[in-house]
């Protein structure tokens, strides 16, 4: 599918959005405030289905006609990369359950959007964004959308990335797919998304679902929440599933929420994690999965020694600026704070790169001959000649220097990829994050989770700033970013980050400091930054 077959499917997507909103205002009970709506969470909208003033179907049907009106239309965010045909067939079973008093849990007839390197064993495509994978269904859902589904999330499509997850180009234009064209930040259009979760981050933000999965092996759920100001919780390495998701890395890829709230996150991050026999890393995982919504608490800070990692502050004085007044907000609500200095963050930046590039072509393959047999496709070496037959409409921007270092690699056998990973997991894990939490008695580290939103460049490619990310991603640690305000107008995000599976520790956290602070703002669309704001 082309990018004019794209626009030709928005445009029916509209036309069949727009029919169903008709339907959806008459139906709807008076008193419920559909805008509102929209942008509450999974406990209020569910609370509205339990009590009769709202069913699923006319949910995913609110949801659809704003993802006609704002994504397809209007501010146009090109969020959406695909809607899922069955979407109100599916909510309409869900409904009848409901009304047989069959409830699956807090998500039941909740919708979900997926990013689309998540397998969905439906009409849906799975394609990381790539032209090569256009048209191409998954034998089966991964794991993640299956859990979804048994807890009664309803599917309703899936969003667009920078494709490959970012792990194309040097250059790359984070938000950018051959297959999905480019995701705008509806804070400022004008400004990047970050990724590559960009289409979760951009579509949760703008309220055109309840909850959205993005997935991360660096950064890629935490730097466009924070970007596009929500909640996005970035889980230890096993918690969750990598089954069934088009991979960059093993060692660190991992799925999780992105949400307009904590509660939402923790709500979700429940119904998402569960021993996968499929992948045995979740194995780890027996015995330390938490009851997540009952870490939901006011007092989550009282008492808990943060590390203030001031090795991380310095990249924006705005962004500093926002975060020390925020520094202020956990210590009202009891958190005790100590600066502190994350050690050996140098010392895994190239060997980091290594282990990602020397495990995508095996990774890859293993995803294509188990979720994607029929595919055009069946490794690096076939995704690089069809960038070069399709030069014009997949590399017109930048070209796929990732793709190729990738192919080079010797895989998993070669002496640089063993000693690199050793090398990460020694730095990042026992010398890093444990050792400044065990010799500082810390309960979590904090910092700002990165830069500003930079203006979309397709001559330079991105422009990223300071990022707290990797030492969480490389160690393959829990970290969370809540909003925490805006700075010259664009969104300002705050991390936590803790030990492996200290998930719960660190949503009572994130917890109380957004009760405490509420910094999320919902975005006007503006064309491009009021520095004023």
């Amino acid at each position: 599918m082309d990018r004019r077959d794209f626009v030709r499917l928005g445009v029916a997507a509209g036309a069949m959005a727009g029919a169903v909103a008709q339907a959806s205002a008459a139906a709807m009970p008076k008193g419920v405030a559909l805008d509102n709506l929209l942008d509450a969470g999974v406990r209020e909208q569910g609370a509205a289905m339990a009590a009769g003033k709202l069913s699923s179907q006319q949910l995913v049907r609110r949801y659809l006609a704003r993802i006609a009106a704002v994504d397809k239309a209007g501010p146009r965010l090109n969020s959406v990369i695909e809607l899922n045909p069955d979407a109100l067939t599916i909510a309409a079973e869900l409904d009848r359950e409901r009304a047989a008093g069959k409830l699956r849990g807090p998500l039941h007839g909740i919708p979900v959007l997926l990013k689309d390197n998540i397998a969905t064993g439906d009409k849906m495509s799975t394609s990381a964004g790539s032209l090569a994978l256009d048209g191409v269904r998954a034998t089966r859902d991964a794991f993640v959308a299956e859990r979804l589904r048994a807890a009664g999330a309803v599917i309703i499509g899936k969003t667009n990335l920078s494709e490959w997850a970012n792990m194309r180009s040097t250059h790359s234009v984070s938000g950018w797919s051959g297959r999905g064209g480019q995701t705008k930040n509806p804070h400022a259009l004008d400004r990047n998304t970050s990724g590559s979760s960009s289409g979760s981050g951009a579509a949760i933000a703008a309220s055109l679902a309840t909850l959205a999965v993005g997935t991360e092996t660096d950064g890629s759920i935490v730097s466009p929440s924070s970007s596009c100001g929500i909640v996005g919780l970035k889980p230890t390495l096993g918690l969750v599933s990598r089954s069934g998701i088009i991979p960059i890395a093993h060692s660190q890829d991992t799925a999780g929420p992105m949400t307009r709230s904590v509660a939402d996150a923790a709500l979700m991050l429940a119904a998402m994690t569960g021993i996968d026999n499929d992948d045995a890393v979740t194995k780890e995982s027996q015995g330390k999965i938490a009851d997540y919504a009952a870490a939901l608490r006011l007092d989550g800070l009282r008492g808990k020694r943060i590390g203030v990692a001031r090795n991380f502050f310095g990249g924006s004085t705005a962004v500093d600026e926002v975060v020390e007044k925020e520094l202020a907000v956990l210590k009202a609500q009891g958190a005790i704070l100590v600066d502190v200095k994350l050690p050996n963050t140098d010392k895994y930046n190239e060997t980091e790169v290594e282990v990602l590039l020397s495990e995508f072509k095996p990774d890859l393959a293993a995803y294509l001959a188990g979720y994607a047999p029929h595919a055009p496709v069946r490794n690096m070496a076939d995704v690089i000649a069809f960038n070069d037959r399709n030069a014009s409409r997949e590399m017109p921007f930048f070209g796929q220097e990732h793709l190729i270092a990738a192919q080079e690699k010797e895989g998993l056998e070669g002496k640089a990829y063993r000693e690199a990973l050793a090398n990460n997991r020694r730095y990042s894990r026992e010398e890093g994050i444990d050792k400044i939490l065990r010799e500082e008695k810390l309960d979590a580290l904090v910092a700002p989770t990165g830069g500003l939103a930079w203006l979309t460049d397709y001559i330079n490619g991105d422009h990223y700033g300071m990022s707290f990310s990797s030492p969480a991603a490389v160690a393959g640690y829990p970290h969370i970013t809540v909003p925490a305000g805006f700075a010259r107008g664009l969104p300002v995000g705050i991390s936590f980050v803790g030990g492996a599976y200290s998930e719960a520790t660190l949503i009572g956290m994130a917890y109380a400091y957004e009760q405490a602070s509420k910094r999320r703002r919902a975005p006007a669309f503006p064309g491009s930054v009021n520095i004023k704001a």
